[in-house]
């Protein structure tokens, strides 16, 4: 492949995606006025309807005070269940599985403290070496509210010597009668690569254990069946590929055959009691046979405000139609990745096969600082990725709004620099 702009160009003119539907930052460099934005999958572009749904809630807020929670014009009592049926289908699930609040962590926290039930010999928690570092708090901090010392209860899995990525079939084979627990991310947040999240699952159950998902890389990004997989449990963030704004809150998964089980414990609290009797004021809490039962407090209105217009995108687009485009952009950065690296110190890290990945592709940079080399990107070309130590840059074409041009803007930028 020749590394040409003009082809760039000819491509988005064929397949354009909703960049107008979204606010592109200014470049800080380079010759084009915009960015070439490829960290959606740290933090997602803000659609341009966002802003006047933002404002009418505020409008609300200042004309109907409290009220707003049932007469607003989305009313705040029952948003998160509103926002429960587009969650669902983008991770392919019931709405009464799915439930929008807190953060990933937090959630994470509250579904292990239901899922993760360690009995004996059976008590130790799978998850990757390389898991992302606040995952790893939260199991060895599982561990410790056990009783249980987490440097043996914590299976930590590498890939093989040379490898960047995990095997399937060692991970199942780490999957013995000792593990309560199996917690993976479905799409790694350094390497980009897909974990096979049925395979692991069913291997998981046929050893006994329970399997939940961290989905903060995978939700938006790749086409998930959480009920057809028969997933326990999982919970992912709203901000990144689905594009709801910095900090919005995070969303859970409990698969139905666990909702209504009386001998899971859950943390329960005020919004997790039935709403037809929230407002009878019992002592004792009545949680509805759904996963609004691991809901705990007053939903954050202004916070949940911006995904009602960035869910939308997602049913008018369609995932199939998204994870389509996403792999023509993924195969023509690999492309002009490939093109650039002979002579300069790129490695992609990201699994090749299509299925194997999102839309992160993720190249390790030998010899080089990766945090100066990011700013010289933004700075000097007006291109937009991130770095993670010691060597590591993720470029992420979006398939909503990423082009072929900031791909080729990016190729050609680490082309100078490198």
């Amino acid at each position: 492949m020749t590394l040409d702009e003009s082809d760039a160009v000819r491509r988005d003119a064929d397949d354009p995606g909703r960049r107008s539907m979204f606010l592109v930052p200014p470049a800080a460099g380079g010759r084009y006025e915009e960015s070439a934005y490829l960290v959606g999958n740290s933090l997602g572009l803000q659609p341009r309807a966002v802003r006047d749904e933002m404002l009418a809630h505020l409008d609300d807020w200042a004309t109907l005070g409290v009220e707003g929670h049932v007469e607003a014009h989305d009313p705040w009592e029952n948003l998160p269940q509103r926002l429960a049926l587009p969650s669902a289908r983008i991770v392919g699930a019931r709405p009464e599985e799915t439930v929008v609040m807190n953060t990933l962590t937090v959630n994470l926290h509250l579904l292990m403290v239901s899922f993760y039930r360690p009995s004996g010999a059976r008590h130790k928690i799978v998850i990757e070496d390389a898991a992302f570092p606040s995952d790893s708090y939260a199991v060895r901090s599982q561990a410790v509210l056990h009783g249980l010392d987490p440097e043996t209860a914590v299976v930590r899995l590498r890939p093989r010597d040379g490898e960047d990525v995990l095997r399937t079939e060692d991970v199942i084979a780490a999957i013995t009668d000792e593990v309560a627990l199996v917690l993976l991310a479905g799409v790694h947040y350094l390497t980009g690569a897909r974990c096979d999240i049925p395979a692991i699952t069913a291997a998981g159950h046929a050893a006994g254990a329970v399997v939940g998902w961290d989905l903060a890389h995978a939700a938006g990004n790749v086409e998930l069946r959480l009920h057809d997989w028969d997933v326990d449990f999982a919970a992912w963030c709203n901000y990144k590929f689905l594009n709801s704004g910095p900090g919005s809150p995070g969303s859970a998964f409990v698969h139905t055959r666990h909702l209504g089980d009386p001998s899971i414990m859950r943390l329960d609290g005020w919004w997790g009691t039935e709403a037809a009797t929230r407002f009878d004021m019992a002592p004792v809490s009545r949680p509805p046979a759904t996963a609004d039962a691991w809901q705990i407090s007053t939903p954050q209105t202004l916070a949940l405000a911006p995904m009602t217009s960035a869910l939308q995108l997602f049913d008018e687009a369609g995932l199939p139609e998204l994870r389509a485009r996403s792999r023509r952009l993924t195969d023509y950065l690999i492309e002009a990745l490939d093109a650039i690296s002979p002579g300069r110190p790129l490695e992609i890290i990201t699994p090749r096969e299509p299925e194997r990945r999102g839309a992160q592709i993720s190249v390790r940079v030998h010899g080089q600082d990766v945090g100066q080399l990011a700013k010289r990107l933004r700075f000097e070309h007006g291109v937009l990725v991130d770095s993670r130590k010691p060597d590591v840059i993720r470029l992420t074409p979006v398939p909503l709004y990423s082009s072929y041009h900031d791909c080729w803007r990016a190729s050609a930028a680490l082309a100078a620099l490198c």
